[in-house]
């Protein structure tokens, strides 16, 4: 099988799993980024306060996503472009808790997706001193990125996947998580699940 995945990334508003405020994309066919998409997002009400630390982090303010769409409006294109791909993130818990926060601050299903981890590959790959991205995607040879510009960062991940796997010798992520010893997790509930909810009439 090729080496096929969507790497994502986002930044958040403030401390909630909920207030992210952009996204980045890359989609990956055959060990090669093929695509890219980001955009800016408006947490949902209750989680859109902007912290002075996120913002000196990554330079978005309150009033850049003042015409963004909300994340209910948006997920719909994040799920059309990952297109059923296993999603891959550096931390990616933080990343998959983003999706799963802001789904449920805005009242609606979390999409499924599995997802493999970029930093613990990284530390079954590399030897370093550090595995933030900004020091694996430079051992990966992707250097000089704006770290924490959403799309960016999507791109540095993509890369470390990429070239962890032609280390490993693996043609693909399940070869590569083999080799790696790196576990594959799940959020949401899938489509079929869905499908099968009981409809329930109001009178």
């Amino acid at each position: 099988m090729p080496l096929d995945f969507t790497a994502i990334d986002f930044e958040t508003a403030n401390s909630s799993s909920a207030s992210a405020c952009s996204v980045g994309l890359v989609k990956v066919r055959g060990g090669v980024a093929v695509d890219a998409a980001g955009w800016l997002i408006r947490p949902p009400l209750g989680h859109d306060e902007f912290l002075e630390w996120n913002t000196r982090i990554h330079g978005i303010e309150k009033g850049d996503v003042a015409d963004a769409p909300l994340w209910v409006e948006q997920l719909p294109d994040l799920v059309a472009f990952a297109d059923g791909d296993t999603l891959v993130a550096h931390n990616a818990r933080f990343d998959m808790g983003v999706i799963t926060g802001a789904c449920r601050a805005s009242g609606v299903d979390v999409p499924s997706f599995r997802h493999l981890c970029s930093l613990g590959v990284a530390r079954k790959t590399y030897h370093l001193d550090s595995y933030r991205l900004p020091v694996a995607a430079m051992a990966a040879g992707f250097e000089d990125f704006a770290h924490h510009d959403a799309l960016a960062d999507a791109q540095a991940c993509a890369a470390i996947i990429v070239h962890a796997a032609k280390r490993h010798g693996a043609s693909d992520l399940d070869e590569l998580a083999d080799a790696t010893g790196s576990q594959f997790a799940r959020i949401g509930t899938p489509a079929a699940a869905l499908a099968a909810r009981p409809v329930v009439a109001f009178r």
